[in-house]
C-alpha cells in the first residue's frame, strides 16, 4: 500500500490563505486551472527542487517585465485555449467529427503560437511546447494557417471526383428548373422566384385558381394570408435527384474513411499534445504566480536546510486586501521561530490570530513553491502543519467549541512528526480558566520536548514564565498617544470607536522576558469602550 503525504489539512490550506491566494491568481488556461487542484507542496529532502521552482518564478518575472506586450499576446492565446485532451484521448478508437478535428486544429495553432512567443522571450525550455507543424501540415495540407477545418478534396481524390461528380448534376437540375421556369412565365405569364417557386396572397383568388391548374407547380405551405406554389419535379429532375442521393451518401462514406484516417494521425502524435498541454499548464500557473507576485510585492524564499521559519515585514494577503479597501495601512510583522515554543500574548484587538495565520501563510506558500509576502523570509521544509483555531462547533456531533478543538489537538498529535509546524490559537479559552490554564501549560510542556516549531496565542500569561519559552509580545496600544487617542474617539458611535482604537493599535511583535509587566490594553481598550471606570479601577486592583 502506497502512503500518500499530507502536508496541511484542508483548514489549514484555509485559514493559512493558501486557498486565498490560489483563488485570486489569473489562470487563463484549463490546464493551469486542473494542474493547480492537483499542486503537491516540497518536503523535506526537496529543497533543491523548489529552489529551482522559484527561480522559474523569478525567471517569468524577469521576462514578463522585459516583454510586456508579448505577454500580453502570450495571455490572450491562454484565454482562447480549449481542453481537448479528452478527444486526444478519444482518436485512438473513433472518427472525430469535424467539429472535434476543427477544435483540436484550433488548439494546435494555439500552441505554434505559444512555442513561437516563448521562443522568442527566451523562456525556460521546460515550458515551451514541442513543434507541432508535422500534424497541422496534416490537418491544414494547404498551408493556409486559417482558424477553419474542411474535409478537403485534397484529402481523397476519390472523393473530390465524387464532389465534382455531385456538382455537375446540381447545374443539370437547375438547367431543368429554369427551362421549366422559362415555360410557365412564357405560357402563363407567372415568374417564379429564383427558388423557383411563387407566393399568391389569398384574397387574389383568380390567380390561386389558376396556378392551381398547372401541372408544373404545386402548394409548398400557406398560412392565414397567403399560399405558397413551387415547381414540381419532372422525371428527368427525379432521375437526376436520385443520382445526387447516391453520391451523397458514397461521399458521406468516403469523407468518414479521411476522418478515421485522420483521427489515427492525430492518435500517433497523442504524447507530444497532451505533454504540451502540461507543458503550457505549468508555465501558465509560473506566470500567474509571477503575476501575482509582482502585483502583492511577494519576495523569493530562501530554502534552508535547517528546520526554521523567519521573516521581516510579512502581510498576511487576503487581511491586507481587506484593509486597503478600507482605506487603510497594513501594519506588518517580523518573526524568527525555530525547534521549540513561541508564545504570542497581548490583549484581544492586536492581532496576535493574523500573526499566527500569517506565520502560517508564509510557510504553507513557500512549500507550495510560491514567493511570500514579506521584505524577506528564510524556511526550512516541514514534514506536516496545522493550524488549530477555535473558531467554530461541531454542530452535528454535538460538539462544543472546547470539544471541537480537543478533536483537533488529537489530530494534531496523532499527525505530528519531526519536523512539524503547529500553530495553535487560544488553545482551552473555551473551558474554566483553572483547567483551562493546566492544560495550556500541559500542552507546552509536551510541545517543548518534540521537534516541533510550535506557535500559541495565549492569554495565560504565566504560560510564559518557563525559560525554555519564547514570548513575543503584541506591541499593542503600549506607544500610543493616549490623549489624542481619547479626544478622536469621545464623540465617535460604537463602531468608529473600535476603527479609531485599531487605527492606533501596533501589530508588530517584540520579544520580552517572562517577568516583564502584564501589559494593560485589555483594560484600555474596556476604558476607551465605555466600561464603567469603578469597574477599570477594581480590574487593576486584582492585577495587582
Amino acid at each position: 500500500m502506497v502512503v500518500v503525504k499530507r502536508l496541511a489539512n484542508q483548514k489549514t490550506r484555509r485559514e493559512t490563505g493558501l486557498d486565498y491566494v490560489v483563488g485570486a491568481m489569473n489562470l487563463q488556461t484549463p490546464f493551469g486551472q486542473k494542474l493547480i487542484k492537483e499542486q503537491k507542496p516540497f518536503l523535506p529532502g526537496q529543497e533543491e527542487e523548489l529552489r529551482l521552482e522559484l527561480s522559474h518564478i523569478q525567471k517569468m518575472m524577469d521576462i514578463e517585465k522585459a516583454h510586456e506586450k508579448e505577454t500580453g499576446v502570450l495571455l490572450e492565446a491562454f484565454m482562447m485555449m480549449k481542453d481537448n485532451s479528452f478527444t486526444i484521448e478519444r482518436s485512438e478508437n473513433a472518427a472525430l467529427s469535424v467539429v472535434e478535428i476543427f477544435e483540436l486544429k484550433s488548439l494546435l495553432l494555439l500552441m505554434d503560437k505559444v512555442r513561437k512567443l516563448t521562443t522568442e522571450m527566451a523562456v525556460p525550455e521546460m515550458f515551451i511546447p514541442d513543434d507541432i507543424n508535422e500534424l497541422l501540415d496534416i490537418l491544414d495540407p494547404g498551408g493556409d494557417r486559417l482558424n477553419t477545418f474542411y474535409i478537403y478534396d485534397s484529402f481523397s481524390e476519390k472523393l473530390a471526383k465524387l464532389r465534382a461528380e455531385k456538382k455537375e448534376l446540381e447545374r443539370d437540375i437547375r438547367k431543368e428548373q429554369k427551362k421549366k421556369k422559362n415555360e410557365i412565365r412564357e405560357k402563363h405569364g407567372i415568374s417564379l422566384t429564383p427558388k423557383f417557386d411563387i407566393t399568391v396572397a389569398k384574397s387574389d383568388s383568380r390567380s390561386i385558381e389558376m396556378i392551381n391548374e398547372i401541372s408544373d407547380l404545386a402548394k409548398l405551405e400557406e398560412d392565414y394570408m397567403s399560399v405558397t406554389y413551387a415547381l414540381v419535379p419532372d422525371e428527368a429532375v427525379g432521375a437526376i435527384h436520385k443520382r445526387m442521393d447516391d453520391i451523397t451518401a458514397d461521399i458521406e462514406e468516403e469523407e468518414l474513411e479521411v476522418r478515421e484516417k485522420l483521427s489515427k494521425d492525430i492518435w500517433k502524435f497523442k504524447d507530444v499534445l497532451l505533454e504540451n498541454c502540461q507543458r503550457i499548464g505549468n508555465l501558465d500557473i509560473t506566470l500567474a504566480k509571477a503575476i501575482y507576485a509582482d502585483k502583492h510585492d511577494c519576495v523569493m524564499p530562501e530554502i534552508v536546510t535547517e528546520h526554521v521559519l523567519e521573516y521581516t515585514e510579512g502581510r498576511h494577503l487576503q487581511v491586507e486586501d481587506i484593509i486597503k479597501k478600507k482605506g487603510g495601512q497594513y501594519c506588518p510583522v517580523s518573526i524568527a521561530l525555530k525547534d521549540g515554543v513561541t508564545c504570542i500574548t497581548g490583549a484581544n484587538m492586536g492581532g496576535k490570530t493574523v500573526s499566527l495565520k500569517l506565520t502560517g501563510m508564509i510557510a504553507i506558500l513557500a512549500q507550495y513553491g510560491y514567493f511570500v509576502p514579506a521584505k524577506s523570509a528564510r524556511v526550512g521544509l516541514s514534514n506536516f502543519m496545522q493550524i488549530l483555531i477555535g473558531d467554530s462547533q461541531s454542530i452535528e456531533r454535538g460538539l462544543s467549541s472546547f470539544g471541537s478543538e480537543m478533536e483537533e489537538l488529537k489530530e494534531i498529535m496523532d499527525n505530528s512528526k519531526e519536523r512539524s509546524l503547529l500553530l495553535i490559537d487560544e488553545i482551552a479559552s473555551g473551558t474554566n480558566p483553572v483547567e483551562g490554564l493546566a492544560l495550556t501549560k500541559s500542552i507546552v510542556d509536551y510541545l517543548k520536548t518534540q521537534q516541533f516549531i510550535s506557535l500559541i496565542t495565549t492569554h495565560f500569561e504565566t504560560v510564559t514564565e518557563d525559560e525554555d519559552i519564547v514570548n513575543m509580545q503584541v506591541t499593542g496600544l503600549a506607544n500610543a498617544d493616549f490623549d489624542k487617542l481619547n479626544r478622536e474617539i469621545r464623540y465617535a458611535n460604537r463602531r468608529e470607536r473600535i476603527e479609531i482604537i485599531q487605527k492606533y493599535m501596533d501589530y508588530r511583535l517584540s520579544r520580552v522576558d517572562s517577568s516583564k509587566q502584564i501589559p494593560k490594553d485589555a483594560l484600555n481598550i474596556a476604558k476607551m469602550l465605555g466600561i464603567d471606570k469603578d469597574i477599570i479601577d477594581r480590574a487593576k486592583q486584582y492585577i495587582k
